[in-house]
């Protein structure tokens, strides 16, 4: 086989015209090129889905596990309300009611002279209070008064 030419052609082809049977390096690099762009597409899109449940993470957020679910159903039903919804709570402090009321709970029943129940050690030592034998003994100001010094006019 001969390697000549189209008498119409010109003298210098450009660089995506291949010889036949040749390697068309053109489409090998647009090839790679294309999957690379769709791995990039997917990863940006990925990452950019999950921010508020990154958000939420990062500031130990109580509401981080409605924040993750948010993502989900954002991601599996391709509406944006819920991923939309997503972010604005993980950018919303909710305020913790829970901590506030339980102490006020276990001062009271202090008050009143009656034992906390078991579970409600455990539910302490799951916050990370300590288990109450590995607690350090602090005598609080004025425990070693009388309670009648302790009464207030």
């Amino acid at each position: 086989m001969t390697d000549a030419t189209h008498p119409a052609a010109i003298d210098h082809l450009p660089i995506f015209i291949t010889a036949p049977g040749s390697n068309d390096v053109l489409m090998n690099i647009m090839a790679v090129f294309l999957v690379l762009a769709v791995l990039g597409t997917g990863l940006l899109f990925l990452r950019l889905h999950t921010l508020p449940e990154r958000m939420a993470h990062k500031s130990q957020k109580l509401q981080f596990e409605i924040v993750a679910v948010l993502g989900l159903l954002a991601l599996f039903t391709h509406m944006h309300i819920f991923w939309v919804a997503g972010l604005l709570l993980a950018l919303i402090d909710l305020p913790d009611f829970g901590t506030p009321l339980r102490r006020i709970a276990g001062s009271l029943e202090k008050m009143a002279g009656i034992e906390p129940p078991p579970e409600q050690e455990q539910l302490s030592i799951a916050h990370g209070h300590g288990h109450p034998a590995e607690l350090p003994n602090k005598e609080a100001p004025g425990q070693d008064l009388p309670k009648k010094e302790l009464k207030h006019a």
